[in-house]
Order: structure tokens, then sequence, then C-alpha cells
């Protein structure tokens, strides 16, 4: 308990000071004169966090600053309580708790600073927009079931299909229970939506810009400012965090869906291939991070209790699962409802084959702190008695087991749309997939489209003597992952880093010089100044 009044502290101190420093900032990129070109871009904030600096709330404020010291203008599209429910303040055990509105607003106050709040020709100025209930609308869903919201649409805008991943996210579960409190929070949610995009479509009409920059365009009201632009055939980009440590990824696509065009005559040089191989070899020993996450620095090996079990049978197949609350899932859904749809699968093939050994690997991110799944591969193992299968191991989240030595001594491997996969190809073993995933965009995996047909490989993989894998699955697998890495990846190192909470980030101290001149910064402007891919030069 002391540990945590400490720790908790510290993170209020370093939030202050980071406050400080970014109010200092913003107010020196404030007083810059620079003549303004063209129409402006416009960054609309509402879903990159409460009370602190979030990696995207950290990308989304540089590159504004650079913009506008490139004489770009810019237009903030902020919430000051505009929301009656938002995502990241909902409460899941008690939907009716208020929203933390005060310290929301205030954070993002602190970034805006020295910024005009008033529409005055092309200046950089912000827009906060506040929340107004609809009473028509209240009246015309209050009496909805579950789906009938899930489908709701108003005024030619599908809200119900906007604010599902958002409620799916926040509630750490996809199948939804049709009871009050998940209706409470979708009725909110689409008047919310609603309110977003009244507010933001005037905001358009005042604005005219060129592009809108939203964060991951996954969350409600990302979602529905994405959703808003492109009717109006304005370009609506989307960022996320990157594959490497402090970087972003910005796409005119979907950025949970990461998608990446890389030209057909693209081949890895020599340096290429050992900048590629040095990463693996860092991550085959858990040595790398995710989103701040560093999920294995304790990986170990397969003790002698799973390699004696192993002798015992004929084959080995690992099945490796997602999160499934995780924004990718909508974009992962094409051939199965859902991944427990497939694990359905998945059990009745095992149940067919005792002479194999599946090894159902539950992803790290189910148990993360503040972030626990409420729907999990552990809860369906239990349900299905999965365990009292003498042909099956489960590894739980919190377990450090190396999934690469298991790919190694596997005959092929079955994943949803986990990265591993793409992994596997490139260690040249069979990977059978079963959702879309990044991946998948290129032939890199074994990837039936259809229920049927995925049933038919499992079984044609587990019968067949040997497995020949298409030689261009490796290739486009190592050509993907490099293209992930070391080209979409856009570092931001030398202005933020990890706070306290490795999460959350924090400004370092830097010229603005030097934010202008960066190579991240010059992609992003490249990008939506000239229509360019949101890629690093070699």
């Amino acid at each position: 308990m002391k540990d945590f009044f400490t720790q908790r502290i510290k993170r209020g101190l370093v939030r202050r000071f980071n406050n400080f420093k970014i109010a200092r900032v913003a107010k020196q990129v404030a007083k810059q004169k620079s003549e303004l070109k063209g129409q402006p871009v416009v960054f609309f904030k509402a879903s990159t966090g409460i009370d602190d600096l979030s990696w995207n709330s950290g990308f989304h404020l540089l590159a504004s600053w650079a913009f506008r010291l490139k004489g770009i203008p810019v237009a903030y599209f902020a919430c000051n309580a505009g929301m009656s429910k938002c995502v990241l303040g909902t409460n899941r055990d008690n939907p009716h708790k208020e929203m933390p509105c005060k310290t929301c607003v205030s954070q993002a106050k602190t970034l805006y600073a020295g910024v005009q709040s008033q529409v005055e020709g092309h200046k950089s100025q912000v827009e906060w927009f506040g929340f107004e209930r609809d009473t028509q609308l209240v009246s015309r869903i209050s009496q909805l079931s579950l789906h009938e919201l899930s489908v709701f649409q108003f005024q030619n805008i599908p809200f119900g299909e906007l604010c599902l991943p958002a409620l799916r996210w926040i509630l750490r579960i996809h199948h939804l229970n049709d009871d009050e409190s998940t209706r409470y929070l979708l009725r909110e949610y689409i008047l919310s939506a609603w309110n977003v995009a009244q507010k933001f479509s005037a905001f358009l009409d005042q604005t005219q810009p060129r592009a809108v920059i939203v964060f991951n365009g996954q969350f409600f009201p990302e979602a529905t400012a994405k959703y808003i632009a492109q009717k109006r055939g304005i370009r609506a980009i989307t960022h996320e965090v990157g594959l490497q440590p402090a970087s972003a990824y910005f796409t005119d696509g979907e950025a949970t869906a990461y998608p990446i065009h890389i030209p057909d005559d693209f081949e890895l040089n020599d340096e290429q291939n050992k900048k590629l191989d040095d990463y693996l070899a860092k991550r085959f020993q858990g040595d790398f991070t995710m989103a701040g996450i560093k999920f294995w620095a304790d990986m170990k090996g397969l003790d002698e209790t799973f390699l004696q079990k192993a002798s015992g049978f004929k084959q080995i197949v690992p099945v490796f699962t997602n999160v499934i609350f995780d924004t990718s899932q909508p974009h992962a859904n094409t051939v199965f409802e859902d991944m427990f749809d497939w694990l359905d699968l998945v059990l009745e093939v095992i149940k067919k084959h005792p002479e194999t050994l599946f090894v159902i690997r539950a992803h790290p991110d189910e148990l993360r702190v503040r972030k626990a799944s409420r729907e999990t591969v552990g809860g369906w193992v239990e349900s299905n008695k999965v365990t009292d299968l003498p042909n099956v191991i489960y590894v739980a989240p919190n377990e450090a087991l190396s999934s690469y030595e298991l790919i190694l001594k596997s005959k092929f491997v079955m994943i949803y749309n986990s990265t591993i996969g793409l992994e596997a190809s490139i260690m040249r073993m069979p990977v059978l997939c079963a959702g879309k995933a990044r991946f998948t965009q290129y032939p890199t995996v074994f990837f039936p489209q259809t229920i049927d047909e995925v049933r038919k490989k499992m079984e044609e993989f587990l019968l067949a003597e040997k497995i020949e894998v298409p030689a261009e699955f490796k290739r486009n697998a190592r050509r993907f992952l490099y293209y992930q890495l070391f080209r979409t990846s856009l570092p931001f190192g030398d202005f933020l880093e990890p706070s306290v909470r490795t999460t959350q980030t924090k400004l370092k101290s830097f010229e603005l010089d030097k934010l202008v001149e960066s190579e991240s910064v010059k992609v992003i402007l490249d990008g939506v100044l000239g229509n360019e891919d949101f890629l690093l030069k070699e």
C-alpha cells in the first residue's frame, strides 16, 4: 500500500512538471510568426487521455506544433464535457458514475496553451465542444433492445456500428449482455456520437479543412468524426502507436488494420536483412515492448515437465489467441463471428485428434493492469473443461513460456490474427490463420476464406506427413515486418520518453527547430500536404 501511494505521488509530481513544460513550449509555438499557407488541418481530440499525456496525445501535440511552425493553419476540435459518457471516462462497474471532465479538460487546455479560442480566418484555433442532449433521439432509442441499438442508424449515420467497438473495449468483452447497464451505456454513446456529429459538422463548415487527423478511428468520437469527414470528401488520417518504442503510425486507412503498400519489386538487401535479424534476435529472447509495455521480462524455455508430456504425442500444434475486445478484432472477424467462434471449432478438432498435443496460448495482454479482459481464453477453457482433455496444455497470459521455442518444436501453428503468425512464417513454419490480420494483406500465411475451408485445412495439416509452405510466405513476412518496423514506425524518441507509468509519456527538452527538421515530422507533413505515403525514407 505504501508503494502504491508513493508511486501515485511521484506520478502526480511528474505529471505536474510535464504539464508545466508542455504549456511553456505550447506558448513558444503560439508566439512563432509564420506566413499561413492554405486550408487548415483539423486535429480532433477526445479519446487520447484524461489526466496525463498518453503516447497518442503526444503524437497529436507534436505533429500539430510542427504544422503550425511550418505555417500550416491548424484547427483543434477538443472535448469540453462534450459527451454524456466518453470511452476513457466510463466506469464499467458503475456506468452511471460521473465523468472525470474537470481533470480531462484541464489536461487538454494545457496542451493548447496560447492557442486562440475563436475562429479567425486561418489562424490556429481551438473549438471546445460541449454536450447537448437531443430529447427526440432520447425518446427514439429509449426502449430499443441491445441488438436494435447495435444496428441503429440516424440521419443516415450508422451510430450503433460506430459505437460498438468502443463499448466492447471499455467493457473488456466482445459478447455483450442485453441488460440495462449495457443498453444504458450504448444509448449514451449513441447520444454522444450524435452530438459529436452535429458539432463537428458545424466545425467543418467553419474551417473547410484540407484534412482531419484523429486517434485510431475505432472509439466512437473519432469514428464519428472520421465518418463525417469522409462523407464530405475530406481526408481522414488516423494514428496509433507504432511497433518500435516511442514511435507513431499514421495512415489514410484504418490505423488498427495497418494498411501498408509494399512495392512488388522491393527486396531486402544485406544491410536491411541484418537490421531485421538483429531485431528478431532480441524479440525471440523476449526483449521488446509494445505501447510501453514489456510483456516478457522473464521469458523462459520449455521445461522438463512440458517436454516429457510432449514426448507422448505424435506432434505439437500451438494455438495462439488474441484479446477479444482489442480494436484489431473488428477487422479480424471476416471468416468467423469472433475468436471464440474459432476456438469452438478448434476444440472440435482437438477432440478428434488425441495423437496431437495442442498448446493453447493466451495472449499476455489479457491480464494487463488496468486493462484486464473480462471475457478470457482462460474462462473459455474452464467453461468447456478443455484441460480435462489429455492432449491439451493451457498456457495462461502470465506464464512467460517461450512461444518461439514452442513454434520450433511444432508441426504447424494456428493463430486468429496474432502477430506471432508473421514471426512463425519468418521461421519457415506453416501458419494456419483464421482471422484477418495486419499481414494477411500479403501472402504470408495460409488463410482459408470460409469456416469449412478452415476445418478442412486443419484436418489436412494434422494428417499430412509434411506441409509444403510457399517460399513467398517467408519473403513477404520479412518484407512486411521490415516495413512495419523501419518504414511505418515514425520515431519520436527525441521528443518523448516513458513517464512513471510507461503507457504514458512525458516531454523531453528540445529546440523547436529540431522538431520541425525531424524525419518523422517531414514524413507526416509530406503525407498530409503532399498525399505521400507515411513512410520513412531509407
